[in-house]
């Protein structure tokens, strides 16, 4: 089979740049909704580089389907089968396509919640014992979301997705030993006034290992510290339901008031169990080439500018103990074309309406990303 050259150049970036296969690992493919040339464009760059590929296909209308019936022992015993494939693997790349991003919309809650619950294993093993990545696939209903053509999507897509990831380093660099250096964050825009600590929490730098597209430098709140209000201007997709205008209270680390669009949903998922009230991470985005929200959290949550305050789980490293099943990316953009904003850390600014401040920082500037 003849592959689009540049399927070849993003298959190699995911087994190299991101996961650095070597000889004789086992990587697992999880394929979501995707073309069968990416699929095995992947396939042929593991083997390139003398790793043992596997390759999982899923189709989402299957997958709600299973979802709509799921009984708590059917899905036990999945989780069980997947978690001792899972550590059987080195290295895990997930490609995920949707058709429909509200696939899922009609699955009642109770069984979403069942299957995250009991599925929760296999993905803290993935996360925190494999060298993984994952990346979304461009289809018509991501053109849709951002609102541009097909064609147009893809060059964009491809072009987000091939960056020189390389460029962010020195500025991510300085970012995260800055961040693990500081206490006290303080953070404003329009209907936003959030204090927290970070105090011994480390930060962790993310510049295409993890997340396919990237650009991000993230930590988390020490979890009973954070205090006062956050408004989020980026609409969100969770758990196949829409979400605008999240607006979240906080006292003493806990969310005590949570209210959007569709607030009896969005206080749902937040009663899905004690940690879901607690932030699990706090992290800056700067991808110069992604502008706009889509209502795709890979994308969204890298957006130039922006930052996330995530509610639910945190991650082991850079983490605060918080446990969940909801880890939930919420975003706010910074830009002045969204009222601007600061950050500031320890009393010092550290970025005014989307821009890093300090000299060291502005390596992570559009102006200098975009001129390599």
């Amino acid at each position: 089979m003849i592959i689009d050259p540049r399927l070849t150049q993003l298959a190699e970036g995911l087994t190299g740049f991101s996961t650095a296969l070597r000889k004789g690992e086992r990587v697992l493919i999880d394929a979501f909704d995707v073309p069968d040339p990416m699929v095995i464009a992947l396939i042929r760059a593991a083997r390139k580089r003398g790793a043992l590929p596997f390759a999982q296909i899923h189709r989402a209308r299957i997958s709600r389907e299973i979802a709509l019936g799921a009984e708590e022992a059917q899905i036990a015993s999945l989780s069980e089968i997947e978690l001792a494939r899972m550590r059987q693997m080195d290295a895990y790349i997930a490609l995920r396509g949707s058709d429909n991003i509200f696939e899922a919309a009609d699955v009642p809650s109770a069984r979403v919640q069942l299957v995250s619950r009991l599925m929760k294993p296999v993905i803290d093993h993935r996360v925190n014992r494999t060298k993984w990545v994952v990346l979304r696939w461009p289809t018509s209903a991501m053109a849709q979301q951002a609102g541009m053509s097909t064609e147009a999507f893809e060059d964009f897509y491809f072009r987000v997705c091939t960056l020189d990831y390389g460029r962010m380093r020195p500025g991510m660099k300085v970012l995260a030993e800055l961040m693990s250096r500081t206490d006290q964050v303080h953070v404003t825009s329009p209907g936003t006034d959030l204090r927290f600590s970070i105090k011994g929490i480390g930060a962790k730098e993310c510049g295409g290992r993890y997340n396919i597209p990237d650009g991000e430098v993230f930590s988390c709140p020490v979890k009973d510290s954070v205090e006062g209000v956050v408004q989020y201007n980026a609409p969100t997709v969770y758990l196949g339901s829409s979400f605008d205008h999240i607006r979240l209270v906080f006292k003493k680390g806990r969310i005590v008031e949570a209210t959007s669009n569709n607030t009896a949903k969005l206080n749902q998922i937040l009663d899905s169990d004690p940690g879901a009230r607690y932030i699990g991470e706090f992290a800056i985005g700067f991808n110069p080439h992604i502008l706009e929200p889509m209502r795709d959290i890979l994308f969204d949550e890298k957006i130039a500018g922006s930052f996330h305050f995530t509610p639910g789980q945190a991650y082991d490293d850079c983490g605060n103990g918080n446990k969940s099943q909801v880890h939930w990316d919420m975003v706010c953009i910074q830009r002045p074309e969204y009222g601007g904003g600061e950050i500031s850390f320890d009393g010092k600014l550290i970025r005014k309406d989307g821009l890093f401040v300090p000299k060291p920082l502005h390596k992570l500037n559009p102006e200098y990303l975009l001129a390599g």
